[in-house]
């Protein structure tokens, strides 16, 4: 399978339409380099996804700027997981098999293997196409930081869009 890239898409899909390039959110700078407090064996993970990513009853995503976040509890079936993301075209292998931008299934699988503590009880998406970066930062990021501290999450697993 040949792997997608989302980034140079995105630049030429602005230029196409003779838009400005597209800002990605960043710090300008990495962020410190942090150990964990305890190993892995005996970590809470918790993930977060941008792929656009709910489970069969929750919403899907609006199209536009949508900065809400979905729940999947760590139970739910990867056959339960659907997509709904502003790139069209990058959903038929995530449709095909949900693990490849939502790895639930290996992460239950590192915590049955004992290699992580355990999966955090919610597993968290959003929309990875959000325009608005003050939405990001001001909406987005403190809803998930805030679901992964109620949680007692020790780590996070960022899988990007």
């Amino acid at each position: 399978m040949k792997p997608i890239e989302y980034m140079r898409m995105t630049r030429e899909l602005y230029e196409s339409l003779g838009h400005q390039p597209y800002g990605w959110l960043h710090a300008g700078t990495p962020p410190p380099f942090t150990r964990l407090r305890k190993p892995l064996s005996e970590s809470k993970i918790g993930m977060v996804s941008t792929s656009g990513a709910y489970a069969i009853g929750q919403k899907a995503y609006h199209y536009r700027d949508d900065t809400s976040i979905r729940a999947i509890p760590r139970s739910t079936p990867a056959e339960s997981i659907h997509f709904s993301h502003v790139t069209e075209n990058y959903l038929p292998d995530p449709r095909r098999d949900p693990n490849c931008v939502f790895p639930i299934d290996a992460l239950r699988s590192l915590a049955a293997e004992g290699f992580i503590g355990e999966v955090a009880e919610e597993l968290f998406s959003c929309m990875g196409g959000v325009y608005s970066q003050r939405r990001v930062r001001e909406e987005m990021i403190p809803a998930l930081a805030d679901a992964f501290a109620r949680q007692n999450v020790d780590a996070v697993l960022l899988v990007p869009m």
